[in-house]
């Protein structure tokens, strides 16, 4: 029987497709420290579990399209905290930042229409554009500058007439570049030469590791019209389970085409948005802390990363991931080897391969994707293994 040519094309992810190998390993008694994804270990707000527990109805009903009003107004006090203002009527709460990513593309893009991002970029990216017959085509930026932004003739080459969007995501996923103001104004002036939507993925904004200020694509008002903002309380609050996100945006053609799209999915879980609603509720400083703990679970992990022979690596600005090139011939086949064969204290690591972050088949192959969501003795134990995969690895490229 035949398939789609769609999802035929569309690709299993990067992140998820070694757990096989994973599960293999723990049904032989091994720990597996999964660096391979960004699963905060941080415990989520008692204020949400409080909130769906004196949640009581007879009946569970279908929330609002749009979204909870307690919830949408969490959302707009979250963002005006961070100088951002939108009205209620610009606001919609999404099934995750993963549906609000699907939705947008669903509402900008025909078949064929291109999106334009940065390369090494998040691989759900190509998934999202490929779901509605689109073309996600890349700029690339390289590991030896820190990923830093490419410059505006890069984009301008890669235009075309189908381009509609430019998708961005700052601080970034994988590299943790935190994008600087000159960088972010490089784009608002494409946006508005070329007449292109910009889709800001910024659920990342809190973990900025930088002594410079975060800057957002919706601080620039000349470009309100054509910024779709994308945010989620997965990481911010450690509740990636509750799949809540949120899309802003000033366009109101935009917002009411999404509308659409989210009446025919009918409503968001009811008692996760109540969980979210509930967040105004926690105090700052657990974002505070959230931040100052990453950093220093990234120190840990730059400091053990230096020292390996062979390595090169890129310090993060931002987020909680880190882009870094081994000396081996293939990432997969070394970190599969990895948890065949390498041990310490009955642990072995789960990395993620950058290969599919990449759409150029030149990038990546010998890169890895690494996220510190375990707490500093993990990470430490976590390099010990690394460290000892790669003296033992018998398919080293060494420069």
């Amino acid at each position: 029987m035949k398939f789609s040519n769609r999802i035929e094309a569309i690709g299993s992810s990067p992140i998820r497709r070694l757990s096989t190998y994973a599960d293999a390993a723990r049904q032989r008694g091994v720990h597996v420290i999964p660096l391979n994804i960004g699963q905060p270990d941080i415990e989520t707000p008692k204020e949400f579990y409080e909130a769906i527990s004196d949640y009581e109805v007879s009946v569970l009903e279908y929330a609002n399209s749009r979204g909870i009003q307690k919830t949408l107004e969490t959302m707009q006090l979250y963002l005006h905290n961070y100088g951002l203002d939108f009205a209620i009527e610009e606001l919609i709460i999404t099934s995750g930042a993963s549906e609000g990513l699907m939705f947008t593309m669903m509402a900008l893009l025909d078949e064929g229409d291109e999106v334009l991002t940065i390369e090494p970029y998040y691989p759900n990216y190509d998934s999202f554009v490929k779901m509605v017959g689109g073309r996600l085509v890349t700029v690339h930026s390289d590991i030896a500058d820190g990923f830093q932004m490419p410059s505006l003739e890069a984009f301008r080459s890669q235009l075309t007439p189908k381009t509609r969007a430019i998708l961005i995501s700052s601080p970034g996923n994988p590299t943790g570049r935190v994008y600087r103001k000159e960088e972010i104004e490089r784009l608002v002036q494409l946006a508005l030469e070329e007449d292109l939507f910009i889709i800001a993925d910024e659920v990342y904004r809190e973990f900025n590791y930088t002594d410079r200020p975060f800057y957002s694509f919706g601080d620039y008002p000349e470009i309100q019209d054509r910024v779709i903002l994308i945010d989620s309380i997965s990481k911010k609050y450690s509740a990636c389970g509750a799949r809540i996100g949120s899309i802003a945006s000033k366009n109101q053609a935009f917002i009411a085409h999404v509308l659409k799209l989210c009446q025919a999915r009918l409503s968001v879980s009811t008692l996760d948005q109540i969980g979210a609603g509930a967040m105004d509720l926690v105090d700052d400083q657990f974002v505070y802390d959230n931040r100052e703990i990453y950093q220093r679970r990234r120190n840990v992990l730059n400091r053990r990363l230096k020292t390996m022979e062979g390595m090169v690596t890129n310090e993060a600005e931002g987020a909680f991931y880190t882009i870094v090139s081994l000396p081996v011939d293939d990432a997969e086949r070394f970190i599969i080897w990895m948890m065949e064969n390498i041990t310490v204290d009955g642990y072995t690591v789960l990395a993620t391969p950058a290969e599919s972050f990449y759409t150029d088949s030149q990038y990546g192959k010998q890169q890895i994707r690494l996220s510190y969501c375990v707490e500093e003795g993990m990470i430490e134990r976590a390099m010990d293994i690394l460290e000892a995969a790669l003296a033992a690895y018998p398919h080293k490229v060494l420069s």
